[in-house]
């Protein structure tokens, strides 16, 4: 009985969505119990922006570590592992006595899921064949993701508001613990290779080190600002370790990521396009929480629950997506997708100080949640199409590196315009203004992703595999036809 469990597609399915869902929800439901959160462990301002910060370091500093470590020693493993890093890191957080054990609990969560996220994508992507399966497979996958980021901002006002604000981390427990259930029965251990490669040590020290402070650089501008010395030391010294990584990974015959895969135009398009949503998905929920919470002075709970047509939006937008890209190839709804984003984010830049939810939130909510719902699922796909089974986690830790780079830029750059907007006036009228030019940025960037995805991705439904050396078959630990 346990085997034919094992040996049902839907069961890792559900391992994967079910650990998608708990990453997407924490990522949402932590920011709205922020003022909260400074109340009670009186946290300076610069203190609280590393809560949210911090994970964004850790994540993307070591996720490409994350998803080549799951194709060395095995995506169960890793997947296993993230996941109980990331419950026993939420527990943590749940009962710190000072800001700085929160922040440690969620570096500690970040580093779980850099380890678990790509082992997910990747079990996911080998356990599916590529063509219809795989991109069915990966439409729950995106509509459970937009599911749990919009509903995490719900919780996270529920919560916050009727039963405090340390309730918001441990809220994980029970879907870690069911998604290590799934894993441990519905996804299979791997035989072990009789000859392992190694890790790539040099590559695995500059590649985390130079994404860590490129991520430390941008999320630093908040306080330092983008004409800092600090801000462009921090820049600089990310640039010359990035390059480094590039020229060590050209030289090693077992790298950390392969720099061939760039050669797909799927891959290289995909990443782009998903860097770019992501930056403007991230600063819409940034603005538009804000918006509501101190210009139209609702609550937490009402923020939250505000956000619920946005959640039914991209869920909807999966749905669609996911239909088009199984008859039509992951290129058909990219382009729409992304121009219905910006035209619903430009719609939110008309925001008036003495708006209302319906009036000015309600209808742009929609029409940008579809759009980004339609671009989740196709993304995903695109970025793992020609992938060979032994390199998935690579792949997998390449996508989740781009979307969270694109996360701790988008979040940023438009929040530092707005700042600079605001200036020093804290009112209403001031504030929606400064809203008003970071949304109007976020519509900038999808515009932009709409030119990716019409320019890079290639026609049609056809698919060549990438480029690649032949893999021994000792050195793949879960060879899985992709």
């Amino acid at each position: 009985m346990y085997r034919k469990w094992r040996e049902r597609p839907g069961v890792t399915l559900a391992a994967v969505a079910v650990a998608q869902f708990v990453f997407a929800l924490d990522m949402a439901v932590v920011n709205v119990a922020l003022p909260a959160i400074r109340t009670a462990l009186g946290c300076a301002p610069l203190g609280l922006s590393w809560v949210v910060h911090v994970y964004a370091l850790t994540f993307g500093g070591f996720v490409l570590l994350g998803g080549r470590a799951c194709d060395l020693y095995g995506r169960r493993r890793l997947f296993l592992l993230g996941l109980g890093v990331f419950g026993l890191c939420s527990l943590a957080g749940g009962l710190a006595q000072a800001p700085w054990q929160l922040v440690a609990a969620r570096a500690g969560q970040g580093l779980g899921a850099a380890a678990a996220a790509p082992a997910a994508l990747a079990t996911l992507t080998t356990t599916f064949t590529e063509g219809p399966p795989r991109l069915r497979a990966l439409g729950v996958w995106s509509a459970v993701n937009a599911a749990g980021g919009a509903l995490g901002v719900l919780a996270g006002g529920l919560l916050t508001e009727y039963a405090g604000w340390r309730w918001v981390m441990p809220v994980n427990l029970p879907i870690v613990a069911v998604a290590i259930v799934l894993v441990l029965v519905g996804v299979p251990a791997g035989a072990r290779p009789a000859r392992r490669e190694k890790l790539d040590a040099l590559g695995a020290v500059l590649a985390t080190a130079g994404i860590g402070l490129l991520v430390f650089g941008v999320v630093r501008t908040e306080a330092e600002g983008w004409d800092s010395p600090a801000t462009w030391a921090s820049l600089a010294a990310a640039v010359v370790l990035l390059a480094a990584f590039v020229f060590a990974e050209s030289r090693t015959s077992a790298p950390l990521l392969r720099l061939g895969l760039f050669r797909s135009r799927w891959v290289a398009g995909a990443n782009a396009l998903v860097l770019l949503a992501a930056a403007g998905q991230f600063a819409a929920f940034y603005f538009v929480s804000l918006y509501m919470q101190r210009v139209l002075g609702m609550g937490a709970a009402a923020s939250g629950a505000a956000f619920l047509p946005f959640s039914v939006g991209m869920v909807a937008g999966t749905i669609v997506a996911t239909r088009y890209t199984t008859t039509h190839g992951p290129r058909t709804p990219l382009l729409p997708g992304a121009l219905l984003a910006a035209a619903g984010l430009a719609w939110f830049a008309l925001i008036s100080p003495d708006g209302s939810f319906l009036a000015d939130v309600l209808g742009p909510s929609i029409v940008t949640s579809v759009g980004a719902g339609l671009v989740l699922a196709p993304v995903a796909a695109a970025a793992t199409t020609g992938i060979a089974a032994h390199e998935a986690g690579m792949a997998s830790g390449l996508l989740n590196s781009s979307r969270q780079l694109g996360g701790a830029v988008g979040l940023a750059a438009p929040a530092t315009l707005a700042a600079h907007r605001t200036g020093t006036d804290p009112g209403p009228a001031a504030l929606n203004d400064g809203y008003a030019l970071g949304l109007t940025a976020t519509a900038v960037l999808f515009v932009i992703a709409a030119v990716v995805a019409i320019s890079v991705l290639p026609r049609g439904r056809t698919t060549t595999p990438v480029p690649q050396p032949a893999a021994p078959a000792e050195n793949r630990l879960e060879g899985t036809p992709s």
